[in-house]
């Protein structure tokens, strides 16, 4: 294998992931962002992110010399003798007005560069980008003898590490044939199933797939609210649908909507594609209008426990949430579905108190200000009405359930997540309520 000369522009999941791991593969790696502070921590070899196995690889990456950290996109283009072969664009593009990607740090980047980059070089679009990204960054840089290519990431916050060497597919996209088999190659240690298409393709891609996704998860949400008005087992049914090898295992865990930094954009950004192509995507629009009706959906099940019946009065009452982030083995809280669950318990007059293995007390996110957040579950059952489970921490399963009980003003559980055994609650005290599931009474 070629050891390419690659620079990295953004430190963020993606950016990080991509610099760290390329230099685990042999390649020399530069990763530029505009935050000086963060840049002088990642000097360090001090990871911010929690992801397992990024801070040892960041760690083995400086060692080896084959990884080092810049301020500034363009301190990249001068780090490395001849100039970057390769330089990966891995910079937020945040939902904007409408929906539609906002792709100002994309261009910002690309305006900073063009004059720098080595005849020969490849821009590579990382960040998840509109169809005609690659066009449009093609046409900012106004450089014929610089390549321009799509390479979506497809990877998953809390398992990005193990995404990245372990990929399902590589997927490269470009007018040019040599640029796209170039970054083709940077990857060929991996020995995954490679594609090579255009750049619109490979921007469609990622869309495509994570909407998808969506649709998925919004579908078997939808197939375990019908659980529970039929009275069947959303675990027995999904167990017998994962076998069918068309439909299999994996996103039919029901829980109380999909969120994170990706579905909510995506599927926003799918509607703004279609919409501009004159398509009117229903099945997108409906797995958006689905994932926001099951986070009501989780609330009126916090006032059935509470209250005993539908439409209860939540006003004063203490909840214990447990669990924020968006998912497990993150501490990322970006279109959480348990902050959304939590902004519409709030709405309803109910006192909140957290607890994330994740994070602290003093965590200054301004999507916590409504939230007491302490550091010790037991804590946070004391007094409560209710606990609702809405982070899948496989560490809730471990807790004493019969202190909690003890702890709680009313020993009842929502599990969102179908993550606890029902037995175990119920033998801690607990009335549990899970999802698509019959209510378990305590013994």
């Amino acid at each position: 294998m070629f050891v390419r000369r690659v620079a990295v522009v953004g430190t963020g999941y993606v950016g990080l992931t991509t610099g760290a791991c390329l230099a685990s593969l042999g390649h020399d790696v530069v990763c530029a962002d505009v935050d000086a502070d963060k840049v002088e921590r990642l000097r360090r070899g001090e990871v911010d992110i929690l992801e397992p196995g990024l801070a040892e690889l960041v760690a083995e990456g400086i060692a080896a010399g084959r990884l080092s950290f810049v301020l500034g996109a363009a301190a990249a283009m001068r780090q490395v003798d001849g100039g970057p072969e390769v330089m990966f664009l891995c910079v937020p593009t945040p939902m904007g007005v409408g929906g539609v990607a906002d792709l100002s740090f994309v261009e910002s980047v690309v305006e900073e560069v063009r004059d720098l980059l080595p005849a020969g070089a490849v821009v590579v679009n990382k960040s998840t980008v509109p169809v005609g990204t690659a066009d449009r960054t093609a046409e900012l840089l106004g450089r014929a003898d610089v390549g321009v290519v799509s390479n979506p990431e497809f990877l998953r916050e809390g398992s990005a590490v193990r995404d990245f060497l372990n990929p399902d597919r590589i997927v490269v996209g470009s007018s040019s044939q040599d640029a796209a088999e170039r970054v083709a190659a940077l990857y060929s240690r991996l020995g995954a199933p490679t594609v090579l298409t255009d750049a619109p393709s490979a921007e469609l891609v990622k869309y495509a797939a994570n909407c998808f996704l969506a649709m998925k998860l919004s579908y078997v949400n939808a197939v375990a609210e019908l659980c529970d008005r039929l009275g069947a087992n959303i675990t027995d049914v999904t167990e017998g649908m994962g076998y069918d090898k068309r439909i299999g295992q994996a996103f039919l865990q029901p829980g109380p909507g999909w969120g994170g930094s990706c579905l909510p954009k995506d599927t926003s950004a799918m509607l703004q594609l279609a919409d501009a192509a004159d398509f009117e995507f229903r099945l997108i629009r409906a797995t958006i209008d689905t994932n926001t009706r099951q986070r009501q959906r989780m609330v009126e099940k916090v006032r059935t426990a509470v209250t005993g019946k539908r439409g209860g009065s939540l006003s004063h009452k203490r909840i214990a949430l447990f669990g924020l982030t968006f998912k497990a083995g993150t501490d990322d809280l970006r279109d959480s579905p348990a902050l959304a669950v939590a902004a519409l318990l709030r709405q309803a007059g109910a006192e909140l108190v957290a607890y994330d293995p994740a994070l602290r007390p003093d965590n200054p996110s301004p999507d916590l200000a409504n939230i007491s957040v302490v550091d010790d579950p037991y804590v946070a059952a004391k007094d409560a009405e209710a606990i609702v489970v809405l982070t899948e921490w496989p560490e809730f399963r471990s807790l004493d359930w019969t202190r909690l009980a003890e702890a709680a003003a009313r020993p009842v559980v929502v599990d969102t997540r179908n993550l606890l055994d029902p037995a175990v609650a119920r033998r801690g005290g607990f009335e549990w309520m899970g999802i698509g599931k019959a209510t378990a009474k305590p013994e």
